[in-house]
């Protein structure tokens, strides 16, 4: 986790990574959720949250965390 508390993040999904100097954008579930790894959140927890902030099921909710997960760690940044 630690490459992604390195992550520079603005507020309309913009994400730089200082170490390889690659960016990216992503939608706001997205941010959402990198934020939250920053913040040190557990998967457990960022799930729980993700179904109060956006009016979507356990199981969407789930879904869209893990496919982002899967995302982050085929860029190596988890």
């Amino acid at each position: 986790m630690d490459r992604i508390k390195q992550l520079a993040i603005n507020d309309e999904g913009f994400v730089f990574d200082p170490l390889t100097g690659d960016s990216f954008t992503v939608n706001q579930t997205g941010l959402f959720i990198l934020k939250k790894l920053k913040e040190g959140k557990t998967e457990e927890e960022i799930l729980q949250e993700i179904t109060g902030e956006f009016e979507v099921s356990q199981e969407e909710a789930e879904r869209d965390l893990i496919d982002f997960i899967e995302k982050l760690r085929s860029y190596r940044l988890i």
